[in-house]
Order: C-alpha cells, then structure tokens, then sequence
C-alpha cells in the first residue's frame, strides 16, 4: 500500500511528518491534557519524548503498516492535528488529534473524510473503522459526520491512561463498500 505522502483537501493539507515538526506539535496539542484525554498515551513531558514520536512515524512510513500525517492548514502553514491510517490486509483503521484552539472548526472531519475515502477507494480496502471512549462525543460526532456507522460497543476494549489504567468501553464506528 503507497497511500500519498501529501492530500490536500479545500483548507487542509496532510503530509508525513518530518523532525522539525516535533516542537510544533508539543506545542499545539502534545502537551494538552484536553487534547489527549481520550488518546491512548499521555500529554507529552519533553519535546524529546514528541522526537522520539515523530521518530517512530517515520519508521512506520517505512514499514508501510501505518501512516501518520500531520495536517497543516492551507493557508499559512500552521500545524493542527494529526491523522493516522492503520492498513490491516482488507482493512483500516484511522485515529486523529487536534489541537484544541481548532476544535469545532470541521478541520477533523475534513481530514478524516478525505483519509476515509482514499482508503474505500483502494482496491484491497473493504472496511474503515475506527473507536472511541463512550464519553469522547466530540469524536463520534466527526465519525457520524463523515458517514460512519456506530455498530456497537465493545466493553472494556481500549485504555485511555489519562482516565483510568483499566480498559474502558469504547464506540465501534465503520464504513465499508
């Protein structure tokens, strides 16, 4: 699979990360414990920590499992979030962060939209998923938005450490073709 190292869409550009972006997101939403309250990892501590992060996106690029971008505003440039795409064989599954001074703004939706449909459109992708915490509603929201379907709950499936060490219920939401 060779997903696109840029997509743009109306206002948004998503690209593979690169190092110098490392202090750009600890500072738009890293650190954020809004920002990070449903994910699963910690607010980052050090900018060597979101280094090493973008270090490991790199990698993942290479290994063509995962593909993480970053997504930027069109205009001006100004880094805001991320996306990623998981390609398991038939499938994938897709996680995002923004930060939080861009919420509310449709920024996620439209970068989710054009990540979900470039995935349906390859010829060996059946089925995009993704999941979030019961209580992360902001999340479904962008899911429904963007034309995925809430198939159930999956019960103590996914670990969000900054809300509890244990597993925690979590929404399935997919959109197949």
């Amino acid at each position: 699979m060779n997903p696109p190292i840029v997509i743009e869409t109306l206002r948004l550009r998503l690209r593979q990360p690169v190092m110098e972006d490392a202090s750009v997101i600890f500072e738009q939403y890293a650190t954020d414990p809004e920002v990070t309250r449903y994910l699963s990892w910690p607010p980052h501590d050090s900018v060597e920590r979101t280094k090493d992060y973008v270090r490991w996106c790199l990698s993942v690029w290479e290994e063509g499992s995962r593909f993480p971008y970053v997504i930027t505003l069109k205009e001006g440039g100004q880094l805001i979030g991320s996306i990623e795409i998981r390609i398991d064989r038939y499938r994938a599954e897709i996680g995002f962060a923004l930060a939080k001074r861009n919420w509310g703004q449709g920024y996620m939706t439209e970068a989710a939209q054009v990540i979900v449909d470039w995935a349906l459109w390859q010829e060996e992708i059946f089925r995009v998923y993704a999941f979030c915490d019961l209580k992360n509603l902001a999340s479904a929201r962008v899911l429904e938005k963007i034309g995925m379907q809430r198939e159930g709950v999956l019960r103590r499936w996914g670990i969000h450490p900054n809300l509890s060490k244990e597993p925690r219920d979590c929404y399935v939401y997919s959109k197949v073709r």
